[in-house]
């Protein structure tokens, strides 16, 4: 379980479409084998701690003549954002794909008092 020592809670929000290779021939859809890509988000506003941080695919479209073999997570997560993470392998071919993400954790309160 994680824990958040805040008195105030934040959520922030977002949708991102990581690639689209079918436009220029790009490596998830002309490739074979394992394929990774990384996309880095930057929250608007950074937390006071690490937030929990749930990723998720919103929209995937792939070939189906193929295995459809995919993973998608968040890595490298900190107070200012992270890293999503999308994979896929073998003969699987991924035209795009978008991904929903959602982090929760301890932000800062006007209330708060900074005592340097």
């Amino acid at each position: 379980m994680k824990k958040f020592s805040s008195t105030r809670i934040g959520v922030a929000q977002g949708s991102l479409v990581l690639f689209s290779d079918y436009l220029d021939g790009g490596v998830m859809w002309t490739g074979e084998g394992p394929r990774e890509l990384r996309r880095l988000v930057v929250f608007d506003e950074a937390f006071r701690e690490i937030p929990a941080v749930q990723v998720s695919l919103s929209m995937w479209d792939i070939d189906q003549k193929h295995n459809p073999r995919m993973d998608i997570s968040a890595d490298m997560v900190t107070a200012e954002g992270f890293v999503i993470v999308f994979r896929t392998w073998g003969d699987t071919r991924v035209a795009r794909v978008r991904a929903d993400w959602l982090a929760i954790g301890g932000c800062a309160n006007d209330d708060d008092w900074d005592v340097a």
